[in-house]
């Protein structure tokens, strides 16, 4: 299998990293768009589970004959970016996408406190920052706006808007010692120091933010000499600002600290219990909030010893200052020279420091992009001030042309219980439902000149781009890859039901025959012996969209076989490719299922690829 000479020849590559990968929801989009002059050239992806790692090279290295590469590593090591940087080597990266994982934003479970998940954002910001790519998709849960009343998506924000360019900030500098030189000495150098911090390479930041620790303790000094030694050396609050300067400055062992605490209370999987609460108030015990604040009311019963006021308020504004993002900071300037001459000049100075411009997230409906499910995904999309501001994914499917579950569907079902199925079948449509079959072009725009959505994922998204010479191919694990005896080539992939026992059977036909898992179905469930703990069944719609694709097979109903899903219907409602094999293992239970990540959790987690496409397009279509 190899790319069409005659496509890439004729067109520009965009190249692209894809990080917090998965199966490869959002890289099977990006590598099916393409405008008449530009294509998506896909250089690397990243995940921290190894079953990603096998899927992505069995689709795109060994299928696609891609040279794309992937880096198997928590993003939130220290050495990651190093390591990204060295796999990338010389090539520029356009756009840089990806998903930091959604759970703890979900609105359908519980949100953990001081979840590991909540940290991977600003280490996806940190990839940005290193790589400035001219645009860049960041991916979530549509809870992600309300959570901590909204406070998560404005600091995602922040950080965004202060992430500046390198070559601008001599502009910024300049203008801090023109407006704040006549000011005092001590507020002019640190508002300097904390720039410098904010906007250097984060290879010498530790010395810069030596040198602003440095300012800070000459200002303590100031504050303690007109107090009486011994008091000076035992009053507990002036130890408490002192200490406190000392825990502020170790901000990486800190970090490092927290970090590990959270990973251990992760894999622990500590939450609701009797430790849950010790280590969270531990973890933020050693935030720069909770010292500071600490140290602030330490700094206030410490002007009671008198003459100090002026001298403790500077080096509590300068306190302040340490915990500004470089967007909090520049907010911090504009009000100071609001009203005044600079003012105009500051706006100058803003648009040329702010590396990337985003008005806000947008949420999309999957179901407008030629998907046969009601998934909305939040995405923001950051571009780089050299290139167009994008701030809409206009929809490719009216809603009254959506692409319904049995258009998916229905040629699938030809499987029994406890059934696995290599190759394509004649299945006849249902009559009630033929009329529901429409042919649409690759995206899901109805047309005669088209094809069935069926026929689509048989044949695949990317025939225009790749010349398709071998059948797909599965491996269980990784090693097998080795031995060819192990490789299974069939038509027909992750076609595979559960073999359910007679009772269980039974309930699902009864919960399909109510329509819906209500306390009617529950009460005739129990009557009937067949009562169940499970807390979601769906009965699925042929003729509308599945709600959320999940990540639990039973949790969805055949519309009319009354059973379980498989895998590949599973992927059908993504909109992935029939020719897309999920890796590994089928299914895993209970806490395996984190580690392993089953073909159902691939799918389950996966961006569907109509949508990625779409948002892929839109890029294409600006990009400069």
């Amino acid at each position: 299998m190899a790319e069409k000479k005659e496509f890439t020849s004729s067109r520009k590559k965009v190249t692209l990293v894809d990080l917090f990968a998965g199966a490869g929801g959002i890289s099977e989009g990006f590598l099916q768009a393409y405008t008449n002059d530009k294509y998506f050239d896909f250089l690397l992806a990243s995940d921290i589970n190894p079953n990603c790692e096998l899927t992505h090279c069995v689709r795109y290295n060994m299928q696609l004959g891609l040279d794309m590469q992937f880096i198997c590593q928590d993003i939130m090591e220290d050495d990651f970016v190093d390591n990204l940087l060295a796999k990338i080597g010389n090539k520029q990266v356009d756009v840089v996408t990806g998903g930091p994982s959604c759970q703890s934003f979900s609105l359908s479970g519980r949100r953990k406190k001081f979840d590991k998940r909540d940290d991977l954002f600003y280490h996806y910001l940190k990839v940005i920052k290193a790589l400035r790519p001219k645009y860049f998709v960041m991916e979530n849960v549509k809870g992600l706006l309300t959570k901590e009343h909204g406070k998560i998506k404005e600091q995602i924000l922040k950080q965004i808007r202060s992430i500046v360019d390198d070559d601008k900030v001599a502009l910024l500098t300049d203008f801090i010692k023109k407006v704040y030189q006549h000011k005092r000495l001590f507020e002019y150098n640190t508002l300097l120091a904390k720039v410098n911090m904010e906007t250097t390479d984060r290879k010498i930041k530790d010395s810069l933010s030596n040198d602003f620790f440095v300012l800070l303790e000459n200002q303590l000094k100031l504050i303690t000499k007109t107090i009486e030694y011994k008091v000076s050396k035992s009053n507990v609050d002036i130890n408490t600002v002192r200490h406190g300067l000392r825990m502020l400055k170790e901000h990486s062992l800190r970090e490092s600290i927290r970090k590990k605490t959270i990973a251990l209370k992760t894999k622990a999987d500590i939450d609701n219990d009797i430790f849950g609460d010790a280590l969270n108030a531990f973890i933020a015990e050693i935030s720069d909030a909770s010292i500071l604040e600490k140290m602030s009311v330490a700094l206030d019963n410490i002007k009671v010893l008198g003459g100090l006021e002026e001298n403790i308020n500077l080096l509590k504004e300068a306190l302040s200052l340490y915990v500004l993002s470089m967007d909090e900071v520049l907010d911090k300037i504009a009000k100071d020279v609001k009203g005044t001459p600079e003012e105009k000049e500051f706006d100058f100075v803003l648009s040329q420091i702010r590396l990337y411009n985003i008005e806000g997230p947008q949420v999309l409906m999957s179901a407008n992009y030629g998907v046969p499910q009601n998934r909305e995904r939040v995405v923001f999309i950051g571009c780089r001030k050299d290139q167009k501001l994008i701030n809409d994914i206009p929809a490719t499917v009216k809603p009254e042309d959506r692409v319904t579950v049995y258009e998916a569907l229905w040629d699938l079902d030809m499987i029994g219980n406890g059934e696995t199925v290599t190759e394509y079948r004649d299945v006849k449509p249902l009559v009630q439902f033929e009329h529901l079959l429409r042919k649409r072009t690759s995206d899901g725009i109805p047309s005669d000149e088209g094809k069935l959505y069926n026929e689509w994922q048989k044949e695949g998204h990317l025939a225009h781009r790749f010349v398709f010479d071998r059948q797909p191919l599965y491996v269980k694990t990784a090693e097998d890859l080795h031995h060819p005896k192990l490789q299974l080539q069939v038509a027909l992939n992750n076609h595979q039901t559960s073999a359910q026992n007679e009772k269980v059977r039974k309930r699902l036909q009864l919960i399909a025959e109510h329509g819906e898992y209500n306390e009617e179905t529950k009460k005739a469930m129990k009557v009937a012996g067949l009562d169940s703990d499970k807390r979601n069944y769906t009965v699925l719609n042929p003729k509308g969209q599945s709600p959320t694709v999940v990540t639990m097979p039973d949790d969805f109903i055949h519309y009319s076989a009354c059973r379980a899903m498989t895998v590949r219907e599973m992927a059908r409602l993504q909109s992935f490719d029939d020719s897309f094999v999920f890796q590994g293992k089928r299914q895993t239970g209970g806490e395996k299922r984190k580690e392993e990540i089953p073909q159902f959790t691939l799918v389950g987690n996966a961006v569907p690829p109509l949508m990625a496409r779409a948002i892929a397009n839109v890029i294409l279509q600006n990009i400069q």
